[in-house]
């Protein structure tokens, strides 16, 4: 069973540089099918904020042939270290909203959905770049709604020059999650996400987008001092 997986850590800006600029590859690596190396960003900060870019912060997303390819990974190689020494999570898929080509093959949905049950988010996207402006624009608001959204355990954003931007959060309930997305929250501007994907359809930012949801399966390690981010597996 292919098996997703989620990082943060935080290291030397060396190593975040050198995983940026060479980052493992399907063909390098037993077991891996793709995986995504980004800079840790503060969700929901100025754009002009020194504290945006984390630069010493990793975000890796990656898809897995099995358990035993992430175990490997993480045990025997160099940056495999650097990502077992900070948090992350292992995912399975359940579904999928929009397409990149390097997650291509996913269905639409696995398995029934449990609105009561949490779920975790990614999003990844390829910018235009011509669009970046409207991007910011619309997209800050969003930043701000899911950072403070109450529903939210744990969300982040991460970005890859010039291109790449992705999001990860962890929802305590889908039925939380989907709230948010279709500005039926009770918060205040609730419609941010809202209007900002009626804004997308009209023009879009992307040359590509996913958005793609998961049921945790385990959670390792910390970050900013928890180790309880996904309620169901520490209730």
């Amino acid at each position: 069973m292919n098996v997703f997986t989620y990082h943060l850590a935080k290291t030397t800006v060396h190593t975040a540089m050198s995983a940026l600029l060479s980052p493992p590859k399907a063909s390098d690596v037993h077991g891996l099918i793709h995986a995504e190396c980004m800079t840790s960003m503060t969700l929901g900060s100025s754009i002009v904020s020194p504290s945006r870019m984390k630069i010493h912060q990793l975000a890796v997303f990656a898809k897995w042939e099995n358990q035993n390819a992430i175990d490997d990974y993480l045990e025997n190689t160099k940056l495999g270290r650097v990502l077992a020494g900070g948090w992350y999570v292992r995912l399975v898929f359940q579904r999928r909203w929009g397409h990149v080509d390097e997650f291509d093959g996913l269905a639409d949905c696995v398995g029934e959905a449990n609105l009561d049950a949490p779920v975790v988010a990614v999003t990844l996207a390829r910018l235009k770049l011509l669009q970046v402006p409207r991007f910011i624009r619309w997209g800050k608001p969003v930043e701000e709604l899911v950072r403070d959204h109450p529903g939210i355990t744990l969300a982040t954003a991460s970005i890859r020059l010039p291109r790449t931007v992705s999001t990860f959060s962890v929802w305590k309930t889908q039925r939380e999650m989907l709230e948010m997305v279709w500005g039926n929250s009770s918060i205040s501007k609730p419609k941010r996400h809202d209007m900002a994907m009626k804004e997308r359809q009209r023009k879009d930012f992307h040359s590509q987008f996913t958005t793609l949801r998961f049921k945790a399966l385990s959670e390792h390690g910390q970050w900013d001092g928890r180790s309880d981010y996904v309620p169901s597996l520490n209730s």
